[in-house]
């Protein structure tokens, strides 16, 4: 699987994404601008010492990671107000997950031309704004894993 996070901004947010790939084999691709240093120390702490466990990936923009991405590369959005519940969809082995900063999620220009592939957490208190980035992201990658019998489960 594949984690992106689009412009994170809180270090110790990416450090736990980072924590949660090593320990699930899946690839991270940090999309800038980042709101924080790579070198921050909130970062590494919450990453701990799996940083060098993780195959990850600093792309300088939205659009560069996009014409990078294998002709065949499904990308799922995960969105507040997405087309679809996360638990509702097929996820294959290489999809890409794909979750938006924690102040603002995705852009809505970005959201508008991939409706068909946006998915949603529900939130179930409507007096609850959302729930934090890492765990949507651990939501949502271990719903595809489980869909996928756990294939990296040794």
């Amino acid at each position: 699987m594949n984690i992106v996070l689009l412009e994170p901004e809180i270090p110790p947010n990416t450090g736990n994404v980072a924590r949660l790939c090593a320990a699930t084999h899946s690839a991270l691709h940090l999309i800038g601008p980042l709101g924080f240093r790579l070198d921050d120390s909130q970062l590494k702490r919450a990453g701990m010492d799996y940083w060098e466990q993780v195959d990850w990936k600093l792309w300088e923009s939205w659009a560069i990671f996009a014409e990078n991405l294998p002709e065949d590369a499904r990308c799922w959005f995960v969105e507040q107000g997405g087309g679809r519940r996360y638990d509702a969809v097929d996820f294959g082995p290489e999809d890409y997950l794909v979750f938006g900063r924690e102040s603002a999620g995705l852009p809505k220009a970005l959201v508008a031309e991939n409706m068909e592939r946006c998915l949603e957490i529900p939130v179930l208190n409507p007096q609850a704004r959302s729930l934090n980035l890492s765990n949507c992201v651990a939501l949502v990658l271990y719903e595809a894993l489980q869909q996928q019998g756990f294939a990296n489960d040794q």
